[in-house]
């Protein structure tokens, strides 16, 4: 054998180890597969069975059904969703723990004879694939990661953690070879595509210790770029369902994030892990029934969300409904009855004094009639009585259209539709909005129509301000919210049902007698989630922390962010809202210091800028090297600026497999993407080259060239990235240098700005 040989037959001989290693794998995903199938007729046996005890004709049998087919489809939910990567862990132990190796997936199995065959990564028994280190290795000798797309076992990723015990399991007839580079490196050099992807089988030590903390009070997921901090966060959601599942399936797991672009990003994590009940929403989408896109100018963003817009909020929602009638009179026995400005304006403080606005619907008539009732002066009129006198007010067509429109229930995006106002929005604004930030307000407003049903119309940062005002106008009563007028409201005019007999509960503590009454303190309850994640919390305005904290006030919370990549300005007035929203709940911290994401060369450039403009950056260690710093391309004059981006965006698609950003300033995104559709020679690179992320749509899984704004950037991550004009970037609002030092850390290979 010569000494060129040798290193050949070397190779030879490591790559023949490596297949032999593959296929052991391989038969075993095969032997789980199978039992895959076998798991799920089960699941559909039973919902066949389910369904034949709904035919047995009795009660019993109704509720068999019902309970056994809910399983079945569960069950059934979480195979179907296990099938990509089901087999990703192997842990070999120390002779004295377990001679047999075992094997870690996205959901656990057992075989035909009810023996584990495949450990669910969030129990307890495999937590050790995540903890153990070759400082600490917990009992275990070799950790290996499976490389798997479908079914099919790619390769292995081997970590040796015990020396001694591989030595004694050789010993003792046990082969155990290390093999490949380590599962988090081969993880790390990945090309990203459209969607982020579980670390399930990466999860590092710092992770997995957030991921499995206490479920009570609130966990705080603070790290720099690249840390992992929402997608530890979402395994976290995943681990909290798998360990007290009747809690959080039956409350409901609730993941907010920035934009509906991040929440695509990362939608398909979850169901990945086997976890199908979870409620993903942006910012936008928060409020039922209303869902917004569309991101304010920075100066109106800055007026929207500060929390003074509490209090402007609470007084329109006071404010007399425009166009609603301001008197009435109607002739009665004898008797001209005359309800006038200010007899209304009494009977509307002595409501507005009882409580939430829609909640007094139920006592608008009642009111009315008591005012009416003492103006009848004739004998004749009395003689009939108070009974008689209201239901003849009730078959009155005028009385009833008065009271309607006088009184309307009110929806929150319809009395929103006010501000547009001027004169009502000084009104109400008076001593809390300078008239500058009037004027913004306007402004923006009246860009487009508002759907008052839907809300459509509405930008992300109106989304707070319509919830603050459901909370403020109350609910509408169950008795009344469907009805369009006060004889079906009451059902008095011809059934003769009794006022009191159609009130809620809380509504009868009230009486004319002046007996005393106090306001209900239930409050409209949107969903009673019993977990709520909320990434990118370091963004959050005043108002959004207000509108987030009803929906989680006796639930345990999960928070993930980094103050150095806020786009908020007042830091301060943010975390008294954030300390309000979870008042009264314990809070553990757990801090990530590795940056995963970039590359050495690219968080350098991004970590050298933030020192410079005076950012207090929290800087984690990158550990990733690819020998490519990234490049600048010096001033370029707007004429030029369109082939500069060109050569830019071709040269970088070019040279990485994944994903390209094209992060530009928000007046220029229009026509950048203008210039990307039109470029054939991108064309040629994917089926759709080039597509607008911006808050309004999102692109095709196909296409590998999108176009963003800073904020757009926020939690996503690209092989590389195009920063057009990255000044202007920095100039947009009094946050920019904060949005650019994002924007410098999407990058996963390569980086590259122009202008």
């Amino acid at each position: 054998m010569t000494q060129d040989q040798a290193p050949e037959d070397g190779a030879q001989q490591s790559e023949d180890l490596a297949a032999r290693e593959v296929a052991t794998e391989q038969a075993f995903v095969d032997h789980v597969q199978a039992q895959l199938v076998h798991s799920t007729q089960r699941a559909q046996r039973l919902a066949a069975e389910g369904h034949a005890r709904g035919k047995l004709g009795h009660e019993g049998g109704l509720v068999e059904r019902d309970a056994m087919v809910f399983q079945a489809a569960k069950r059934m939910a979480q195979l179907d969703a296990a099938h990509e990567g089901l087999v990703f862990g192997r842990l070999d132990l120390t002779q004295d723990r377990d001679p047999e190796p075992r094997y870690v997936g996205r959901i656990g199995l057992r075989d035909e004879q009810h023996d584990m065959l495949l450990i669910d990564w969030r129990a307890p028994a495999a937590a050790v694939f995540y903890q153990a280190t070759a400082a600490t290795p917990q009992g275990v000798v070799r950790r290996r990661v499976l490389r798997s797309t479908g079914s099919t076992v790619l390769g292995v990723e081997d970590e040796l953690l015990d020396a001694e015990g591989q030595a004694e399991a050789e010993a003792a007839g046990r082969s155990l070879p290390i093999i490949g580079e380590g599962a988090l490196m081969a993880q790390l050099s990945r090309a990203r595509d459209r969607s982020m992807h579980s670390i399930v089988a990466t999860i590092q030590a710092e992770q997995d210790e957030a991921i499995r903390a206490p479920s009570k009070g609130v966990v705080s997921i603070s790290g720099g770029p690249g840390t992992g901090k929402t997608v530890v966060a979402l395994h976290r959601a995943a681990y909290l369902l798998y360990n007290d599942r009747r809690r959080f399936e039956t409350g409901g797991v609730l993941v907010i994030g920035p934009s509906g672009v991040f929440m695509r990003y990362i939608e398909r994590v979850l169901p990945s892990l086997g976890e199908t009940a979870v409620a993903l929403r942006s910012l936008g989408e928060v409020v039922d029934g209303v869902r917004a896109s569309r991101h304010d100018e920075p100066r109106v963003a800055d007026v929207k969300g500060s929390a003074r817009m509490a209090e402007v909020v609470r007084r329109v929602a006071r404010q007399q409904a425009p166009g609603s009638p301001t008197e009435f009179s109607v002739f009665w026995r004898d008797n001209r009855i005359v309800l006038d400005r200010g007899v209304l304006g009494r009977i509307r403080r002595q409501l507005m004094s009882q409580g939430l606005r829609n909640r007094q619907l139920p006592r608008v008539p009642r009111a009315l009639l008591d005012a009416m009732w003492r103006q009848v002066r004739s004998e004749r009129g009395r003689d009939l009585g108070r009974e008689f006198f209201d239901e003849d007010m009730l078959d009155n067509a005028a009385f009833v259209e008065f009271a309607t429109a006088w009184w309307p229930p009110l929806s929150a995006v319809e009395v929103f539709t006010w501000l547009r106002d001027p004169e009502l929005l000084a009104r109400v604004a008076d001593g809390l909005l300078e008239p500058e930030e009037q004027r913004l307000l306007v402004k923006s407003w009246g860009t487009g129509p508002v759907d008052p049903r839907t809300g459509a119309g509405l930008s992300i940062e109106d989304v707070p301000l319509v919830d603050e005002l459901r909370y403020a106008l109350g609910d509408v009563p169950a008795a009344t919210e469907s009805d369009t007028s006060l004889d079906d409201v009451l059902g008095a005019a011809e059934g003769g049902v009794d006022l009191q007999e159609l009130t809620t509960a809380s509504d009868r503590e009230y009486a004319p007698s002046g007996r005393a009454w106090t306001p209900p303190t239930h409050r409209i309850e949107d969903d009673p989630y019993a977990h709520v994640l909320v990434d990118e919390a370091q963004d959050l305005t005043p108002m959004q922390w207000r509108m987030v904290g009803r929906r989680g006030r006796t639930a345990s919370w999960t928070i993930v962010g980094d103050p150095a990549q806020s786009s908020w300005p007042v830091p301060a007035e943010a975390a008294a809202a954030r300390a309000e929203a979870l008042e009264g709940k314990v809070e553990h911290s757990f801090h990530l210091s590795t940056n995963y994401r970039n590359s050495a060369e690219i968080y350098a450039y991004a970590a050298a800028y933030a020192a410079r403009v005076g950012l207090d950056a929290d800087l984690p260690d990158a550990v990733r090297r690819t020998g490519t710093a990234p490049v600048e391309t010096g001033p370029v004059a707007d004429a030029d600026l369109e082939a500069a981006v060109r050569a830019e965006v071709a040269r970088i698609a070019g040279e990485v497999a994944g994903t390209v950003g094209v992060v530009v300033p928000v007046a220029r995104r229009s026509e950048v993407n203008a210039w990307l559709a039109s470029w054939p020679e991108l064309a040629q690179d994917a089926p759709s080259a080039a597509a607008s992320v911006d808050s309004a749509s999102a692109p095709s899984g196909t296409d590998r060239v999108v176009v963003l704004t800073g904020l757009d950037t926020k939690g996503l991550e690209f092989d590389g990235i195009v920063v057009v004009r990255p000044q202007e970037i920095e100039d947009e609002s009094q946050t920019g240098r904060a949005t650019l030092y994002v924007v410098l850390t999407r990058a996963t290979q390569l980086l590259s700005t122009v202008g």
